[in-house]
């Protein structure tokens, strides 16, 4: 993968993320990687020193970051975990094609200080047009005009003619390349909204602290290989000890994207039934994955993790100090909550125990012995603790690359392909096909009876 051999094997392409963050390199590839990564500094330094401006001559106040999937999940975690929330540039991310997504964004916005970053390589994706030609119209109504667009708008796509039919010339838009899957995609042009709202040298930092896990991937021997590791552990509570599932647990407020984040890594990637060679797949491969910010979900579902039937190996993510120091104490309980539950998972409570714990604390031996079955838990549950001193722009870089490679060692112990995604692509062609049946431009004859009741209902539900 590193060396840019044709890993994903379906599509006979390279998988070579690792290169957006290289700090150096040679050829045609990371010559274009270089070029564009200059163009996002100069245009995010533009940006945040007031220097590229809206119709009116106003600096930029508001990015609006408009993409979905990896065009979404990886920026939006980024610059949730890093940026400054009430410093301009702000950064936001409509994702969703239902209209009040967009809406809630733009209500407080100005459209004379709104930029608009649309990231699809196609720059067909659906819901990502939809939400843009929304945003098209919202800076219309708001003044800003034609010839202005482009003032307002930047494109991260391979379709510069698309994009010019839009409204955004080919000097305002940055490329992506088809060596690069949209989930791992954050470190490329997409991350344009992050750089904006970071800064270059941070979204720099970022870059760093991945290229520094790629080099440990590429030269850690195996028993000290951090996504080595992981991945024999997930492949071991996988497929050998039954758990279908695996729970991310982040004890910071700042991460708590991270589990969405990594749900489309993880299954998008390794949600496979055959192997590389198309032949079935003899077991289990990637986990369901899931999870929250730590101390919410202590409160949830980890009732579950400690007495429920299921197997569910957990990974709690700990920054070990706060970014502001004022914040040490309640930063401190933070993280006795995550050790906590870390000593609970591990050691449980025997019947024994909870019933000496109910007579110290006044319950008569009858009502100690009827309840210490409820109070028991079984402990030895699996997780693993990732620790790091603090949430920085390397940490979170170095964190990022780390579950990317975690991904493709499972995909390789599994023997499937980590990096194409058929089945996304079967639900967008029928949802074309349903939607030119709503609209009356396709008789259904391809649907079937059910699919097509259910247009019936919309029909009589819009008149």
């Amino acid at each position: 993968m590193l060396r840019g051999a044709a890993v994903n094997n379906t599509e006979r392409r390279p998988a070579l993320h690792s290169l957006l963050r290289a700090g150096s390199g040679g050829g045609e590839r990371y010559a274009a990687v270089a070029a564009t990564r200059g163009r996002m500094r100069d245009l995010a330094e533009s940006i945040r020193a007031g220097a590229h401006t809206g119709h009116t001559g106003r600096a930029i106040t508001d990015v609006v970051n408009i993409g979905i999937g990896g065009s979404d999940l990886g920026p939006r975690l980024v610059s949730e975990a890093l940026a400054a929330p009430d410093t301009a540039p702000r950064a936001h991310y409509a994702a969703n094609v239902d209209p009040d997504d967009l809406a809630a964004i733009l209500a407080p916005l100005d459209p004379a200080t709104t930029l608009f970053v649309i990231c699809s390589k196609s720059f067909r994706t659906e819901e990502t047009l939809a939400n843009a030609l929304t945003a098209r119209a919202w800076l219309g109504a708001g003044g800003v005009a034609d010839g202005d667009l482009a003032r307002h708008c930047l494109a991260v796509t391979t379709n510069l003619e698309a994009a010019a039919a839009f409204g955004i010339p080919a000097h305002h838009c940055l490329p992506l390349w088809d060596w690069v899957g949209g989930r791992y995609s954050v470190w490329s042009a997409v991350g344009l909204s992050c750089a904006i709202a970071l800064g270059w040298d941070r979204f720099a930092a970022l870059l760093a602290g991945a290229e520094a896990m790629d080099a440990h991937f590429a030269s850690a021997p195996p028993a000290d290989n951090l996504p080595m590791l992981l991945a024999l552990l997930e492949t071991w509570n996988c497929r050998f000890l039954g758990a279908g599932n695996h729970v991310v647990l982040p004890y910071s407020h700042r991460l708590r994207r991270l589990p969405d984040f990594l749900q489309q890594l993880t299954m998008e990637s390794n949600g496979k039934a055959v192997t590389r060679d198309g032949a079935p797949l003899a077991g289990q491969s990637a986990p369901v994955l899931w999870g929250s910010a730590g101390t919410i979900g202590q409160h949830s579902f980890h009732q579950l993790l400690h007495q429920g039937t299921r197997r569910c190996p957990a990974d709690i993510i700990l920054p070990l100090a706060p970014e502001d120091p004022a914040d040490r104490e309640n930063h401190a309980r933070l993280i006795a909550n995550g050790l906590a539950q870390s000593r609970a998972l591990v050691i449980g409570r025997s019947e024994t125990q909870a019933r000496e714990a109910l007579l110290a604390r006044g319950e008569a031996p009858a009502e100690a012995d009827r309840l210490a079955p409820h109070l028991a838990m079984p402990g030895n549950r699996p997780h693993s603790l990732i620790t790091f001193p603090r949430l920085t722009p390397e940490a979170l870089g170095a964190l990022l690359a780390l579950y990317e490679h975690r991904t493709y060692c499972s995909a390789v112990l599994w023997d499937i392909n980590a990096f194409d995604q058929w089945g996304v692509e079967l639900g967008k062609e029928i949802g074309r096909q349903v939607f030119a049946v709503m609209q009356g431009d396709d008789d259904g004859a391809a649907l079937d009876t059910g699919t097509l009741s259910l247009v019936a209902l919309w029909k009589a539900a819009n008149g």
